[in-house]
């Protein structure tokens, strides 16, 4: 599929039918996740593929926002493996877990499957309820499935300011 369709087309999927994305499809989006680019080629993602009824459930117990969903990935970073920032400010770890993720869901709509970004959840609790180890972070939930008949984008999926409003040439 041509980039520009794939950017201009993906919406945040807010109601899943009960079709499971399949095993290629899933290995596709996260070979896309695999290859994003990281601060110092770190790769500190780890991508958690919560699929399993007892795993679902976890996520069902930390936002409201699985929307049927049948998988969810949820990207965490480990802590102890990022590039620190000159100044000691900040570290590389959202960033880069951000960028995986990103192109995650965009591979999803290249693969024929619909996703949704979730922030909509305790950040803590989901690493305990899904124990991850001490030094990872979750960044975000990213639901995947397909979209349960008459669902589509918000109303408001095609409104974007002008690049005057959010681009400055200095």
């Amino acid at each position: 599929m041509d980039f520009t369709e794939v950017i201009k087309n993906r919406y945040s999927c807010k109601k899943y039918g009960d079709k499971i994305p399949s095993k290629e499809q899933i290995e596709a989006i996260l070979e896309a996740g695999r290859l994003a680019p990281t601060a110092k080629n770190l790769q500190e993602q780890h991508i958690y593929v919560l699929q399993s009824k007892e795993a679902l459930e976890k996520v069902d117990a930390i936002t409201p926002c699985r929307y049927n969903a049948p998988v969810v990935l949820a990207v965490a970073f480990n802590k102890e493996n990022v590039f620190t920032y000159p100044g000691s400010s900040r570290t590389s770890g959202v960033e880069d877990a951000a960028i995986v993720a990103t192109q995650l869901m965009l591979a999803a709509y290249n693969a024929g499957v619909d996703s949704c970004w979730l922030n909509n959840f305790n950040p803590e609790k989901a690493e305990q309820l899904l124990e991850l180890p001490e030094d990872e972070e979750i960044l975000m939930l990213l639901d995947l499935g397909f979209a349960a008949e008459g669902a589509g984008p918000l109303p408001n999926h095609n409104l974007r300011k002008p690049l005057s409003e959010t681009v400055s040439y200095r």
